[in-house]
């Protein structure tokens, strides 16, 4: 019921939000845009399904290996104690806990494409030992919780993204992420405990979990002895061992069982297309809703609320900026990665902003996708208290995001954004004062002509030889679109008039820093200023 109200509400916002921007913001656009969203949407639902269709064939028929070849008894008996006490509706050496344990281990080595196929695997296998089919169980409901709490060892995806837009040390956020799905996954086990009257006093409940704190103490010493280079690829040459090894040990334990490997393969993979056809309708229905919420400008709003209400307490609200990753996420995984992505462009990958923004993408995960694409899996309805224990656990870890950002990054990252980068650099060439801009340029900045003719490859020189003329005034500035997922700076074109020239510049900004300077123009080598052209 919770979630039905939730897709009501996010149209019936959408539509106010967009009759209020028609009738007194003059905008005749804002229901077009959302007409528009729900065909977008609804094409990429389909395509998501259709996507996970040959991840889903791989890994259903590589667990199915597993499962002949006895891989669920071993996991079982690892895990039995623990699973008992948190899911005692799953008899002992049932394959439900095997498929769990996978996914459990391939969300916390980040290996979100693999984790998906074994989480619906263990959804199937949880629906059968469901009495009521159109209602989500006990298990159902904390297995889900504790996998959109996300738990994180090794951050991949989120640091091969910081690498990509050029970050000083791309792992920098690998032990803030751990830290903040830790948290998540604690609070969102306490929250379905709390509903399901489970005694997470037990011992062997705080066993387990002392030993799960210990292996990532463990983790966080080692990690942290790592220089980032070391980090990333001992973090990533990890997962793919481990993963790599699971497969081949699931092979080598069916072969000793003389399981025919090739047929069990095949068998396992054939449910991998049932299922993403019939996941399609539940994706449509929650992604479509997402995209008009956000069409209509809801969203936004939404946003900028918070932040009214947190600059009431506190004047340092820098972690607002953010905070549309934290919203975003839960809804789509998609659409807080395009945030996360855009924060690295204006504020820069190694802000404050970005850094807090990379934190928050792998704190959390994508609840009302995994709910959908989950309980879609095995046709149910009434999700209980599903949807509020996973928003409180996401919440834990939004908190949990923002109070380890500041202790980890809070003073020693650049908390300028570009705006102000040009603001400030405008005022220094207005003003024939470049040493005023000192702060912004980046020491190796390089400045040039149409001819490619450079003069600069270091700030001093930059400072020094950056040609100077009077009276100039910013008569306007605009960025250069580029492809946000493949460029790794931003690049605006800045307009300088005067009573006899107008000088125009194009400049590169990347982490709050000017890299490029291009005068499009032609230098005239000469020791005065003259009308037509800059000098040097």
């Amino acid at each position: 019921m919770v979630l039905n109200y939730i897709w009501i509400s996010f149209f019936i916002i959408a539509f106010i939000v967009a009759l209020y921007k028609t009738v007194f913001n003059q905008n005749p656009d804002v229901f077009s845009e959302m007409i528009s969203s729900t065909f977008d949407m609804a094409d990429v639902s389909f395509e998501i399904a259709i996507g996970l269709t040959g991840i889903l064939c791989l890994w259903l028929g590589i667990m199915n290996i597993g499962e002949k070849g006895g891989a669920v008894q071993l996991l079982s008996r690892l895990v039995g104690p623990f699973f008992n006490k948190l899911f005692p509706d799953i008899p002992a050496n049932h394959p439900a806990r095997g498929s769990m344990m996978m996914n459990f281990s391939a969300n916390m080595l980040g290996l979100d494409n693999a984790a998906t196929p074994m989480g619906l695997k263990a959804m199937n296998e949880l629906q059968e030992l469901n009495e009521k089919k159109d209602t989500a169980s006990n298990s159902m409901i904390m297995f889900l919780v504790l996998n959109t709490s996300g738990l994180t060892l090794i951050p991949i995806t989120v640091m091969n993204y910081r690498d990509q837009f050029g970050a000083e040390n791309p792992a920098d956020i690998f032990i803030p992420i751990l830290l903040a799905t830790f948290f998540a996954s604690i609070v969102g086990l306490i929250t379905v405990a709390i509903y399901q009257k489970i005694n997470i006093f037990n011992k062997v409940i705080l066993a387990y979990l002392g030993g799960i704190c210990l292996i990532i103490a463990s983790a966080i010493y080692y990690f942290s002895q790592l220089t980032p280079k070391e980090l990333e690829v001992q973090s990533s040459l990890l997962s793919s061992i481990i993963l790599y090894g699971i497969i081949c040990l699931f092979i080598l334990l069916a072969v000793r069982k003389k399981i025919n490997v090739y047929e069990a393969f095949i068998e396992g993979a054939k449910d991998g297309f049932n299922i993403a056809i019939k996941i399609i309708p539940y994706l449509v229905a929650i992604i479509v809703s997402i995209g008009v919420f956000r069409a209509s400008g809801a969203m936004e709003l939404f946003i900028g609320a918070i932040a009214s209400f947190f600059s009431l307490f506190t004047e340092n609200t820098e972690f607002v900026d953010a905070l549309p990753t934290a919203f975003m996420k839960p809804l789509s995984g998609s659409g807080a990665r395009g945030l996360m992505l855009d924060s690295f462009q204006h504020f820069g990958v190694d802000s404050f902003v970005g850094k807090l923004t990379s934190t928050l993408q792998g704190a959390t995960d994508t609840t009302f996708y995994i709910i959908a694409v989950y309980f879609g899996a095995v046709s149910i309805r009434k999700t209980r208290y599903a949807i509020t224990a996973g928003l409180i656990a996401d919440l834990a870890g939004i908190i949990a995001a923002i109070f380890i950002a500041y202790l980890f990054f809070g003073s020693t990252t650049n908390k300028i954004n570009n705006d102000q980068v040009i603001a400030k650099f405008a005022y220094s060439t207005t003003s024939n004062n470049m040493n005023d801009c000192s702060e912004i340029l980046s020491e190796s900045i390089c400045m040039y002509d149409l001819q490619m003719d450079t003069i600069t490859l270091i700030k001093s020189d930059f400072i020094d030889k950056f040609p100077l003329q009077n009276n100039l005034k910013l008569k306007s500035y605009s960025e250069i679109k580029q492809d946000i997922e493949v460029t790794k700076e931003r690049i605006y074109l800045l307009k300088f008039t005067n009573k006899q020239n107008a000088n125009n510049y194009k400049i590169h900004i990347k982490n709050g820093e000017i890299t490029i300077v291009e005068y499009l123009g032609f230098f005239k080598r000469k020791t005065n200023y003259i009308n037509d052209n800059i000098n040097l």
